[in-house]
């Protein structure tokens, strides 16, 4: 592996470790405070802009501290190392701390609550290389 390619899988692994803490704790107060009180769908709206605006602070950090390169490649690596983590884990607490199967874990991203989630997180993914520009 390249040194910009470790560079990249190391600072993917970062960002997912420190946005998954971040969502952990924002979605706690989400799911116990918001949700009875807004309903799924507005609590995830408020939600996602705060937790893509840590994303983007934490991104850009780590793409700093990392020295990556402002090549798609690496960016994209960053991302999709990120993303596949991000998703990884949220399936494991689906299946552990809720009990859902794989199935019912599917089935919830099709909700829109679910879709605001997942664009969401497909905004978190991307955010290396949309950090690439600025």
């Amino acid at each position: 592996m390249t040194r910009h390619r470790t560079r990249a899988v190391e600072a993917g692994v970062t960002y997912f470790a420190i946005v998954f803490a971040a969502g952990f704790a924002l979605g706690t107060v989400r799911v116990l405070l918001l949700v009875p009180q807004l309903g799924e769908l507005p609590a995830a709206l408020l939600e996602l802009p705060v937790m893509l605006g840590i994303s983007w602070f934490v991104c850009a950090k780590l793409i700093a501290r990392y020295q990556v390169p402002p090549r798609i490649p690496p960016r994209l690596t960053m991302g999709f190392v990120a993303f596949g983590l991000l998703m990884l884990a949220e399936l494991a607490l689906s299946l552990t701390l809720f009990g859902r199967s794989t199935n019912d874990f599917a089935q919830a991203l099709a909700t829109p609550h679910g879709m605001t989630g997942l664009a969401g997180q497909v905004l978190f993914g991307l955010m290396p290389v949309i950090a690439r520009r600025t």
